[in-house]
């Protein structure tokens, strides 16, 4: 499946996986669905920080899944790491276009200087968790009930993948 740079014309396939994960699992532990003026703002900062954001297409050009890197941390001794998400449609998923996504991301990552890519990911979500590793991700880190939703306590893990130089 081709993975390309997003597009304006890939935002509402984003907004609408996006969404779903707002309101359905706590791959984002955001509370309230998004607008499509807020994903065209969030696209512009993504391009104009020079951070790249994925998309996976189907033939008949619905967005199937998107994958995207940032900032750590603000400050410029972190200015190596990228911390990344990965999202795939409810029913894409299991399928192995999260592998595809994350490993174009990782390419991408490797080709831009980057040393180090960060997951943030709720300890619960074993898939996740099991696509990181397979990947080459490492858990680094546990954080319980840092994040709240859907009335219960959300516990962090973080991983990393250290890049090769």
């Amino acid at each position: 499946m081709p993975i390309r740079d997003a597009v304006a014309a890939d935002l509402p396939g984003i907004l609408l996986i996006y969404n779903d994960a707002v309101l359905h699992s706590t791959a984002i532990w955001n509370e309230t669905e998004v607008d499509l003026a807020n994903r065209r703002d969030w696209l512009a900062e993504r391009n104009t920080a020079g951070w790249p954001v994925l998309v996976a297409r189907d033939a008949a050009g619905h967005v199937l899944g998107y994958a995207n890197y940032g900032s750590w941390r603000s400050i410029e001794g972190f200015r190596h790491t990228v911390e990344h998400s990965v999202y795939v449609r409810a029913e894409q998923r299991g399928q192995g276009l999260g592998a595809l996504l994350l490993q174009a991301l990782i390419a991408r990552a490797s080709n831009s200087g980057v040393h180090v890519m960060v997951a943030a990911i709720e300890r619960e979500n074993a898939a996740s968790i099991r696509l990181h590793q397979r990947l080459g991700f490492v858990i680094s880190g546990q954080m319980p009930q840092v994040g709240r939703k859907f009335e219960r306590w959300l516990d962090l893990t973080f991983m990393q993948l250290i890049l090769p130089a």
